[in-house]
């Protein structure tokens, strides 16, 4: 399933592919997956009304849906990067890496960032503990358009998190309900399956494209690998590392 997912998500990039190999992922994992054990019982962690619940839905979908009228009807930056980063956190499932295709095909082509420059962002963020997401500020504050800089920063940051919010304060109410239930158990395990392929989808577009383009990136590449996987080196050591490596002309 995994494999699969990463060849549709490849084959046909976008966040309306990621969404259907999620579903179809759902599906698959509801028909013919059995979770192996039942999940422990326990009391919710937190205490929301399902009337909060629905609010914080309603209010994902609202913004989901009106944010790019209200972009395209204004004409303004801000406006249109609040839309960009919202509908990359909404629509985007499975962890931080999903996010960079949607991401860079939405910025780059508009000019608001060099390929170079995203590609520099990605490669500091994984120097440094916390979500990918969190490059987001990154991106707002290195936009050529204004606002950029903090408030640009901020603005990203906030759009890109705040679906994730709305929908654990949506769905939270039912979680314990639904999360013992072997029906959802088994579309989970599906779904599980199909983000791994994302993930596998996302390594190759755009970071192993565009990162890797000589045989001097791939010795350092896989020289860094060695260096995470077997010798347990520091992620911010690695990336100091590749990084004088490059300046001094090895890749």
């Amino acid at each position: 399933m995994a494999v699969g997912a990463a060849v549709v998500a490849s084959l046909t990039p976008g966040a309306l592919a990621q969404i259907a190999v999620i579903l179809a992922g759902g599906i698959i994992g509801r028909l013919w997956l059995t979770p192996e054990r039942q999940l422990p019982h326990g009391p919710p962690p937190f205490n929301l009304s399902k009337r909060t619940g629905m609010a914080a839905l309603a209010l994902y979908l609202a913004l989901l849906l009106m944010s790019p009228l209200a972009a395209r009807v204004s004409g303004l930056y801000v406006v249109q990067l609040f839309d960009c980063f919202f509908r990359a956190g909404a629509l985007v499932f499975g962890g931080g890496h999903v996010v960079l295709p949607l991401l860079q095909a939405e910025l780059v082509p508009r000019g608001w960032l060099s390929n170079e420059v995203f590609l520099a962002g990605y490669g500091a963020a994984q120097a440094v503990p916390g979500p990918l997401f969190t490059i987001a500020g990154y991106f707002g504050a290195a936009s050529s358009q204004s606002p950029n800089g903090w408030v640009g920063a901020l603005v990203a940051l906030a759009a890109i998190f705040l679906p994730a919010f709305l929908l654990v304060i949506g769905v939270l109410p039912l979680w314990e309900q639904a999360r013992r239930h072997p029906a959802f158990q088994s579309v989970a395990l599906g779904v599980n399956a199909s983000v791994v392929g994302l993930l596998l989808a996302a390594f190759y577009q755009p970071v192993w494209t565009n990162g890797i383009l000589s045989a001097g990136d791939f010795t350092l590449a896989a020289t860094a690998y060695l260096l995470l996987v077997f010798w347990s080196a520091p992620p911010w050591l690695v990336v100091i590392l590749c990084a004088g490596a490059a300046s001094a002309g090895w890749s």
